[in-house]
């Protein structure tokens, strides 16, 4: 490939904004014992870093455009810096939310549109092909190094030095990044305001409803909260269910300013006519079913490691290694295959590989672990998502003309980010969710004597708090609870958490096979060609 250099800079920035999810991840007991702070508080920071970038990711795009894509690609890698820096020194979960849940997330949303518009500025034909595959693999190459380094470095050192050398890669990304040409001319025009609010108060508001959920339940009430004594719930209907109303309606209001925008006013935000292209519409949604699935096992998985059987953020990064080697093989063998199997073949084969992945993986959830099963369904997980990386950049980008390749990278970052926030969100509600549903039926039925259920129902009126297994007979027995008793209860929360688990990949087997509905629009060409006329 010529002008190595250029995709070697653009690379480097992509291995960091991937690297960053899965280091904090694996990182989760760690970080949660060293700010003092709970699982539930990092899944919101988890949660809030992807929703973030979903939430201005097309702002950042429409700046690519108008500021010039590669200012946009060094402008973004400054600001995240700065995030890592923030991340790498915080005291407390607060400054670690403004750090990598809001600064980074708002560097991320000028880099990664920049990054897959400028791959597709800077090479043409099979090479923009290969460079598409090796922003691939490099993605790939970011979760399978992510979870061994942030276990290593968490385990022997400290999690904070990976965000640390964050900060230096960065630095020598805009160091670099003059190599890395712009040929698109800079569009003037201006951004419309309300386009923005309208589409970050949207995404916000379905996310954070999804994420509370656990809470306050999804439709009746459960522990809704409440003002000056009054309890908020609207016509008796859980706020949870509320904001995701709202969060919809709201999106819906976007998509109709765009429309007007399209016709009357300034450049809309995101042309809503795009997703008239079948390709495009298929390819992103697809993508969005892969990054919702991808979030919900980089969350779920930790937490089942480390809470339930006790291992530290090393042996985590060993038992997903495994998903991380197929991810980087895979994406590099379905750059092969596409020159005999259309992308859609290939789509749907990772599909129904991520579907078998999934149930093998609810079998393998036991309290001591089916090793060997476990290994296969992480590396068969991997496999699947690995052939759905090699696809489905390269289907976007050729589904448009040149001009709209930023737009798209917005798009993509849009699904990307959503979907990563819809997995932590959702899988992270129906785990807590199910936890607290198995805890007080366990303990219901357990033969704790009537006293001790009273109290540890009181205790746990608003939900149970997912802690290591290992920790709950002497947090019984600090709250007064005989010798057996605090056995008991510690096997009644350790069961629990395991059915909890096994709920929760259930429901990612069900997001895995609704995705088939969206991959039917892929194309059936063994090559992909870009489009040389509108996007209309």
């Amino acid at each position: 490939m010529k002008r190595a250099g250029v995709i070697a800079v653009l690379g480097s920035a992509q291995f960091v904004m991937v690297l960053d999810g899965t280091v904090m991840n694996v990182s989760i007991s760690t970080v949660v014992a060293d700010l003092d702070t709970t699982v539930a508080a990092m899944q919101s920071a988890i949660t809030f870093y992807t929703l973030t970038m979903a939430a201005f990711m097309l702002l950042g795009a429409k700046l690519g455009d108008v500021w010039g894509r590669r200012r946009a690609f060094v402008i973004g890698s400054c600001v995240y810096a700065a995030g890592s820096l923030i991340t790498a020194l915080s005291p407390n979960v607060g400054l670690l939310f403004l750090g990598w849940s809001v600064v980074e997330g708002l560097g991320a949303v000028l880099v990664i549109p920049a990054i897959a518009a400028l791959v597709a500025d800077n090479y043409q034909g099979n090479d923009r092909i290969a460079a598409f595959a090796i922003i691939g693999a490099v993605s790939g190459v970011a979760v399978a190094a992510g979870p061994l380094i942030g276990g290593f470095v968490t385990t022997y050192f400290d999690w904070r030095y990976v965000f640390a050398a964050e900060v230096l890669i960065m630095i020598g990304v805009v160091l670099c990044a003059r190599i890395v040409t712009d040929p698109a001319p800079k569009r003037s025009g201006r951004i419309d305001a309300l386009s923005i609010v309208l589409s970050s108060v949207g995404l916000v508001s379905v996310v954070f409803g999804m994420l509370q959920s656990k809470t306050w339940g999804w439709i009746l009430p459960l522990h809704p909260p409440s003002i000056g004594g009054v309890t908020i719930a609207p016509l008796g209907i859980s706020p949870a269910a509320w904001s995701i109303v709202f969060g919809v309606a709201v999106l819906a209001l976007f998509l109709a300013r765009q429309r007007i925008l399209e016709r009357t006013g300034p450049g809309p935000l995101v042309h809503v006519k795009m997703f008239s292209i079948t390709s495009l519409r298929s390819g992103l949604f697809v993508l969005g079913a892969q990054y919702t699935v991808t979030a919900g096992l980089f969350f779920m998985i930790p937490v089942y490691l480390q809470m339930t059987l006790g291992l530290d953020a090393l042996e985590t990064g060993i038992r997903i290694f495994p998903l991380s080697i197929a991810l980087v093989v895979l994406s590099i063998v379905g750059t092969r295959i596409s020159r005999v199997l259309s992308p859609r073949t290939i789509v749907r084969i990772g599909q129904l590989i991520l579907v078998i992945s999934a149930v093998i993986l609810l079998g393998s959830a036991t309290s001591d672990l089916r090793s060997g099963l476990f290994a296969t369904g992480m590396f068969l997980s991997g496999a699947a998502l690995g052939l759905l990386a090699s696809q489905l950049g390269n289907v976007n980008m050729s589904s448009v003309t040149e001009k709209e390749t930023s737009e798209v990278g917005g798009l993509q970052g849009v699904f990307q980010n959503l979907g990563s926030s819809l997995g932590t969100a959702l899988i992270g509600s129906i785990l807590i969710g199910a936890l607290s549903t198995s805890f007080a039926s366990g303990v219901a039925a357990s033969d704790l004597p009537d006293t001790t259920k009273s109290t540890v129902t009181t205790a746990t009126d608003h939900g149970v708090t997912i802690v290591p297994a290992a920790d709950v007979a002497g947090i019984a027995e600090r709250a007064g609870l005989s010798d057996a008793d605090a056995d008991t209860l510690a096997t009644v929360y350790r069961d629990s958490q395991l059915s909890s688990l096994r709920i929760a990949f259930f429901g990612l087997i069900l997001i895995s096979l609704g995705s088939l509905f969206f991959s039917r629009g892929i194309p059936t060409e063994v090559a992909v060609r870009r489009r040389t006329g509108s996007s209309g």
